[in-house]
């Protein structure tokens, strides 16, 4: 069975995408690391088959800025080496990507595509829940709807399968818009 994680982008990562005009496109490509700054997708388990939904933390509200299916899970070395030409390219475009020490590289097709306004709901933002080996929690310090910190999204974690659907729908609605 697949599972869906969250990552979280900094502030600054997002500015700069926005600046540059990201915002629309779909990323192929996602890069973990050791350290916080950008943290280990291996060591969270994530696999192929599995969702990756980057997460901003703005102004005491979660943004869910996109998704995407992992393909493969490649060390860093292993990517410059083992990709094709056209993934190679890829590669390189989402740089950007790139906030700190890399050594794992997730490859998929095409994600949903960016957006810096989608802003997960209070309601759900209360429930919206994780899981791992030592059971589910909820995000720490929200209140009437608010994020008032930060702290518990720093890393990637294993959504719970309903808040999974939850951000899923979010990011579907986005783009199919209300039905007619």
């Amino acid at each position: 069975m697949a599972n869906s994680y969250t990552t979280l982008w900094t502030n600054e990562l997002c500015r700069e995408l926005e600046r540059s005009g990201e915002e629309g496109l779909r990323p192929t490509i996602l890069f973990g690391g050791p350290y916080a700054s950008q943290p280990s997708f291996r060591r969270a388990g994530v696999r192929p088959g599995d969702t990756v939904y980057p997460v901003r933390a703005h102004r005491t509200r979660l943004h869910v800025l996109g998704s995407m299916e992992v393909s493969r899970v490649l060390t860093h070395e292993e990517a410059g080496a083992e990709l094709h030409d056209d993934d190679y390219a890829k590669l390189l475009y989402w740089r950007r990507l790139k906030t700190g020490f890399v050594t794992e590289v997730l490859l998929g097709p095409p994600g949903s595509p960016l957006s810096f306004d989608t802003v997960v709901p209070g309601d759900l933002l209360g429930r919206l829940t994780y899981t791992s080996r030592r059971g589910e929690r909820t995000l720490k310090y929200v209140e009437d709807g608010r994020l008032l910190r930060a702290n518990s999204l720093h890393g990637i974690y294993r959504l719970a399968p309903g808040s999974a659907e939850e951000l899923r729908r979010l990011v579907a609605d986005r783009f199919q818009g209300p039905d007619v």
